[in-house]
């Protein structure tokens, strides 16, 4: 067992301890389509067009694209709802918000020598929030066969009776802190009453049909600020790079209830428990990405880009609580066990996947244009740091196991009328895991228009996206998880101004 560090402060212990899990790594390693209302409305199929914002964060050598200085900034209204259907039963939760999600501007150096092959550099920042980890789901219905009393007996057997009654619960390791919330709620009885005894069984009321509900509520966010560097080599060829400061932000807050109407006899069973937990990461990275634009003729272009992984420093605190009522066929008791303790685990480093993109445009004069951008990213790469520690190493083993190569395809469209400018999109993504259902693929359609104002442009777009997803409540012992259905409604204004 890990040996802890601890110390006290306002009333409550940190606690120094490990308990990453796959789920985290890939939260953090996905990026979703924001930007500009046009990179949206396009699909983000932007890899080999550049002239927008938003495009330096699929190829950097977007921003060379630019004639002449511009500032954007995009306000968006996004509705999140997710259909939870656990064994028949059906919920539905949704979130709203409204908040600005892009913002920055490019700055283009003109080359007056007319002899030179070197006509322009660039120069931008552009901060973006990547994901939004603003979210609802509520899952209920009723269980034929399993309680979470598995998730407790999991944890507790292996581990001695006379540690868990003889220890504060800020003195355990993550794994005997939940054998300390199950024996202390009475979940789980030790097999005997010895200090050495390493063996325990439930103490819910047996028979099934256990109603079980799962709401998970997070908020947060994962941003990207992007410095960019780009040039233009006779206006055929573009190069760029970005250096990537990255942000991340978040808060889960998750409640399990369970209840059961089972035969009672004099024995005190578990008759219905609610079982608390709440997550605060915080943290921040660093990346690069490198990449080139060619004009092949004048309606022709390719591009390339390489994305590094994001190399986080991240902490994490937790903090749980449990309640449990326990009945016979005379009476209840009442059992709560808050430690109003709060777990600081060590700050650790996750490195996520790199991406590579390459892309292909065709540009119909001033009229419009068709983008294609396919990108590859293999999330089996992913990995908690220093690999050498033997909790990261059997994760990081885990993740090459289950996490695969996921695809991306992404196509755009605009055709121009005059002053305004009608665009349509589509992005299709693989689902990082192998078995596709932990996380599904996902589908979005997305459409918008803009009018060029002549002072400044205004751009709008709409985009739905569909993604289904089966994780299970608990990571061990208890895993059965309802199946969701996520759809993703956003709107995007961007006000684009140029100098």
């Amino acid at each position: 067992m890990k040996k802890l560090y601890y110390l006290i402060f306002i009333g409550f212990t940190f606690n120094v301890v490990l308990s990453q899990e796959i789920p985290d790594a890939v939260r953090y390693s996905q990026d979703n389509l924001n930007g500009t209302a046009r990179f949206r409305a396009m699909g983000g199929a932007f890899g080999a067009l550049g002239g927008d914002l938003s495009s330096i964060n699929v190829n950097p050598a977007g921003s060379a694209i630019f004639s002449n200085n511009q500032l954007t900034i995009s306000l968006s209204a996004f509705n999140k709802k997710n259909d939870s259907n656990y064994f028949g039963t059906t919920t539905s939760d949704s979130e709203s918000n409204f908040d600005m999600n892009q913002t920055g501007g490019v700055f283009v150096f003109k080359n007056r020598n007319p002899s030179s092959n070197w006509k322009k550099f660039s120069l931008a920042i552009n901060y973006e929030n990547v994901n939004d980890f603003d979210n609802s789901v509520f899952s209920a219905g009723v269980n034929p066969t399993n309680s979470v009393d598995k998730y407790f007996l999991t944890y507790a057997n292996g581990v001695p009776l006379g540690l868990i009654k003889d220890s504060n619960y800020s003195e355990l390791d993550n794994g005997a802190q939940q054998a300390y919330l199950g024996y202390e709620g009475y979940i789980i009885n030790p097999v005997m009453e010895a200090s050495n005894n390493t063996a325990y069984t439930s103490n819910v009321t047996p028979g099934g049909n256990y109603y079980q509900e799962n709401s998970i509520y997070s908020s947060g966010y994962n941003g990207k600020l992007s410095f960019n560097a780009a040039t233009s080599y006779k206006d055929k060829l573009y190069i760029g790079i970005n250096l990537n400061s990255h942000f991340t932000d978040y808060v889960q807050t998750s409640s399990f209830y369970e209840s059961n109407t089972n035969t009672l006899n004099s024995d005190y069973t578990v008759r219905r428990l609610q079982f608390d937990n709440n997550l605060y990461t915080y943290g921040t990275g660093f990346s690069f990405q490198i990449g080139a634009i060619a004009k092949v003729t004048k309606e022709i272009r390719f591009g390339f880009a390489y994305e590094s992984p994001i190399w986080y420093n991240l902490s994490d605190e937790f903090s749980q609580n449990l309640s449990a009522v326990r009945a016979n066929n005379v009476d209840e008791l009442t059992a709560n066990v808050d430690p109003q303790i709060i777990n600081y685990y060590a700050p650790y480093k996750l490195s996520t996947p790199s991406k590579f993109t390459g892309s292909l445009a065709h540009v119909f004069g001033k009229t419009g244009l068709i983008s294609i951008d396919y990108t590859i990213k293999d999330y089996s790469s992913t990995k908690f740091q220093p690999e050498n520690d033997i909790y990261y190493r059997a994760v990081n083993n885990q993740m090459s196991n289950i996490l695969n190569v996921s695809n991306e395809i992404r196509i755009g469209a605009e055709y121009k009328i005059k002053e305004w400018s009608l665009r349509g999109g589509y992005r299709f993504e693989e689902s990082p895991y192998k078995d596709k259902k932990t996380i599904g693929d996902l589908n979005s359609f997305s459409g918008g228009l803009g009018y060029n104002f002549g002072v400044f442009k205004m751009d709008l777009s709409y985009t739905n996206a569909q993604r289904n997803s089966q994780q299970p409540f608990f990571n061990q012992g208890f895993t059965d998880g309802a199946k969701i259905k996520t759809t993703n409604n956003n709107f995007t204004m961007t006000l684009l101004f140029e100098m």
